[in-house]
C-alpha cells in the first residue's frame, strides 16, 4: 500500500496495477449487489442480445477505481470525495484490465488532488474513464 502524502504528489504522478475478471468475482459481487439482471447471469440471454457472453457488473470493474485510489494514488491517506465514470466498452469473465491512474491537479491548501483514471483490457481497448477527486487526511 502507497502512503503519499500532499506534499509528495504532483501533476503527471501516475501509478498502475492489474486484474484479471473471475467467475467468483461475479458470484460475490451478485451476493453484495443483489443485481440479478440477465446479461450478467444468464450466457444464452447474453449472446441472443449479440454479446459474446455473460457481461461484467460496471460497479464491480469501477470498483477498481477505489482500490486505485485507497492502495495506490494516493493509497493510506486518501478519502474518496467523489467519482465520474464514462463506460465504453463490456467487459467479460476472464478479461485482464489494467488500471491506470495521473494526477491532474494538486491543491495543498485543501489537501485535495484530482486523478484522471482509466481501465484497459488485455487488447488495449478502453473499457472506462474515471475523474476521481481524492481528498488525503493528516498523517
Amino acid at each position: 500500500m502507497q502512503e503519499y502524502r500532499i506534499s509528495e504528489l504532483e501533476v503527471g504522478h501516475s501509478e498502475s496495477f492489474a486484474s484479471v475478471i473471475t467467475a467468483e468475482m461475479m458470484e460475490q459481487f451478485l451476493a453484495i449487489s443483489g443485481d440479478v439482471n440477465p446479461l450478467h447471469l444468464n450466457e444464452p440471454y447474453a449472446k441472443a442480445q449479440g454479446l459474446k457472453g455473460r457481461v461484467v457488473y460496471g460497479m464491480l470493474t469501477a470498483s477498481f477505481y477505489s482500490t486505485l485510489v485507497g492502495v495506490h494514488l494516493p493509497g493510506k491517506f486518501s478519502l474518496l470525495h467523489s467519482i465520474e465514470i464514462q463506460f465504453s466498452k463490456p467487459v467479460f469473465v476472464g478479461d485482464a484490465l489494467i488500471i491506470n491512474g495521473k494526477v491532474s491537479e494538486v491543491d495543498e491548501r485543501f489537501r485535495h488532488i484530482v486523478v484522471k483514471a482509466g481501465i484497459k483490457n488485455q487488447n488495449g481497448e478502453s473499457i472506462s474513464r474515471a475523474k476521481i477527486k481524492i481528498g488525503l487526511l493528516h498523517e
